[in-house]
């Protein structure tokens, strides 16, 4: 069960963990981190952007003033900046190509007080499907704890999309200096889904 959100919007550090099982409605991720985020953080930045699935999302939500989208794969980004132009939501977006993380610390640190990190990292392949619990700590090529350590001398604002079958211990002990730690359990299409 989900906190009431009046708890969840007062809080200044927070995590939201969007556990994957199947299909995704990213409209439905969009809305809640839209929803949980304090409202003086007006700027998303999506890492691992992709194609911009989520970044679209987030952009069609109408909740953030800017949304930046980080993508290392050039490709992956005139696929995205394609599809926003598609959605009528390519004046909201800004794309960076490379690193997330060098790109947060180098390029986007004054944005720092007014932004949530959203990452739906790489999980390392398809093994995560059939691994009963998913050890966060060997998540290729990122693990858990690398990238909270990293997005955490950003901003206390992270949002991240991991498989539903992820070690609740490890996400447990990984977000100790937070105040807070939300998780969604979605039922959609028949099928378990936790935020």
């Amino acid at each position: 069960m989900a906190l009431p959100l009046s708890l969840w919007q007062s809080m200044l550090l927070w995590l939201l963990l969007i556990l994957y099982s199947g299909s995704r409605d990213l409209s439905k991720v969009a809305q809640h981190v839209a929803e949980g985020a304090p409202a003086s953080k007006t700027v998303l930045i999506d890492c691992f952007a992709g194609v911009g699935g989520n970044t679209i999302a987030f952009a069609r939500s109408g909740r953030w003033k800017r949304i930046y989208a980080i993508e290392k794969d050039e490709d992956a980004i005139l696929c995205g900046k394609h599809n926003a132009r598609l959605y009528g939501v390519d004046s909201l977006i800004s794309w960076f190509h490379g690193d997330c993380f060098d790109i947060i610390k180098n390029e986007l640190k004054p944005l720092d007080q007014y932004s949530v990190v959203f990452a739906s990292p790489p999980w390392g392949g398809p093994g995560y499907s059939t691994d009963p619990i998913f050890n966060l700590a060997t998540m290729q090529p990122y693990c858990l704890d690398g990238i909270l350590d990293s997005f955490r001398q950003f901003t206390q604002g992270i949002a991240l999309f991991l498989p539903r079958t992820s070690d609740l211990k490890q996400l447990a002990n990984a977000s100790h200096s937070l105040e807070k730690v939300k998780a969604i359990h979605y039922c959609m299409e028949g099928a378990s889904k936790v935020c």
